[in-house]
């Protein structure tokens, strides 16, 4: 009695005869049945996934939950893109459940499918894959990978940008294969970065992606690399205020900047809130020297001159000469060489013509000034190649110990 009110009311299923029967001979509409139960077999679904000729029919199995995930091979090859993309649906979709034994044969026959869709020949399919993705916690590495390399920027920028299961190292290695702009820029505005990755970012020298990343209050920056930064800031005037915004600018550059920003950007340095008093006030002086120097530049006097009086009065110091460097005043620069090492301003020159790093820094060694000053004379005065730079090691020390500074000067005849 049971049986015929089931087989009255629909509830029944064909048995396997029945099934195997339907999905090969089968109208369209019995086979779309198939399709969609639940409880049709799973080797019936597999069947119909590898060999129904009807792209609809594919797509229902690919969304049917009980289809096997074995069948996911078969599908993600499918010529069909509709049913490409139901079954990335799908897949991303049972991630969650899946990533709870990434050992098991299932998670493997899942991201192997999703192997084969990131690298599907179609764009809507990889740009449905990267948007599934990119903020998604069960996402598999090597999946996000793929996708992040893609040459595509639909595809990779929003993982590049938001995907917070790419490591470093990754990162690192596509901001090594010399992307896009936009690329770089992606990363750089991603929302936490270490400081490892702010420097690979800074050393790709795009500028638009060191923007992004000096207007990025998640981007931690080594002092290293922020010293650098505002070396180079000074021919750019879009860092100009981000820079002066950053929350990872020390007091000391920002100081710096005063030589060479406008009154807008002094007004956010002195507003800033993690500065102290006295910072906020050498700061403002430096604002000051700045102006002043300007003015003496105008007064008629030479460069010679200038140097003579500073350094009779003993205001010849690494302030004084970071205000020369930040007007682009060389000629000062080379006097004040030669007046604090009582060397000719000939062999100063001659050092500056060189444009090496460690004569150029055992020069401004041997004339009592700080390892920031010599990073400063090697970049504007004696021009070395960005590349070849020496930076100061912790920040604030000479790179050189003592001895290979005084090589270098027993080298040029400068002792």
């Amino acid at each position: 009695m049971l049986d015929k009110l089931k087989k009255r009311f629909g509830f029944t299923r064909p048995d396997r005869k029945e099934e195997k029967k339907m999905a090969s001979d089968g109208s369209l509409p019995e086979r779309m049945k198939l399709a969609k139960s639940k409880k049709t077999s799973p080797d019936i679904l597999y069947y119909l996934a590898e060999h129904d000729k009807d792209a609809s029919i594919r797509q229902a199995v690919a969304k049917n939950t009980a289809t096997p995930l074995q069948a996911s091979k078969v599908l993600s090859k499918d010529t069909d893109i509709d049913v490409r993309l139901a079954l990335a649906e799908r897949l991303i979709y049972l991630l969650p459940q899946l990533s709870e034994d990434k050992q098991g044969q299932i998670y493997t026959f899942a991201v192997n499918a999703l192997g084969a869709l990131a690298l599907d020949e179609v764009l809507k399919i990889r740009v449905a894959l990267s948007s599934a993705l990119k903020d998604h916690v069960h996402a598999p590495p090597k999946i996000v990978l793929q996708l992040a390399k893609d040459i595509e920027r639909e595809v990779s920028e929003p993982v590049l940008r938001y995907c917070i299961l790419l490591p470093d190292e990754d990162l690192m290695e596509i901001l090594k294969g010399h992307p896009a702009s936009w690329a770089i820029s992606a990363i750089a505005s991603r929302e936490k970065i270490s400081e490892a990755l702010s420097t690979a970012v800074y050393e790709t020298e795009d500028e638009p992606g060191t923007l992004a990343l000096i207007g990025n209050t998640g981007a931690e920056i080594a002092v290293q690399t922020l010293t650098s930064i505002v070396q180079k800031a000074k021919d750019l005037p879009d860092w100009h205020k981000p820079l002066a915004s950053n929350p990872h600018l020390p007091p000391e550059l920002a100081k710096e900047m005063a030589f060479y920003a406008d009154q807008s950007v002094r007004d956010i340095l002195l507003a800033r809130t993690d500065f102290d008093n006295r910072e906020i006030e050498d700061i403002s002086k430096a604002f000051k020297r700045r102006l002043a120097f300007l003015e003496e530049e105008d007064s008629g006097k030479t460069a010679l001159q200038r140097v003579q009086e500073a350094y009779a009065k003993g205001e010849l110091d690494d302030e004084f000469v970071m205000d020369a460097i930040g007007v682009r005043d060389t000629e000062f620069v080379e006097y004040a060489l030669a007046a604090k090492t009582s060397i000719p301003v000939e062999a100063v020159r001659k050092v500056m013509k060189l444009h090496a790093p460690k004569p150029t820094i055992a020069l401004v060694w041997k004339a009592g000034l700080s390892m920031r000053t010599a990073l400063a004379i090697q970049r504007e005065i004696a021009k070395v190649p960005s590349a070849e730079i020496m930076n100061p090691r912790g920040g604030t020390d000479y790179p050189l110990t003592k001895e290979e500074l005084e090589w270098q000067l027993d080298f040029l005849g400068l002792s």
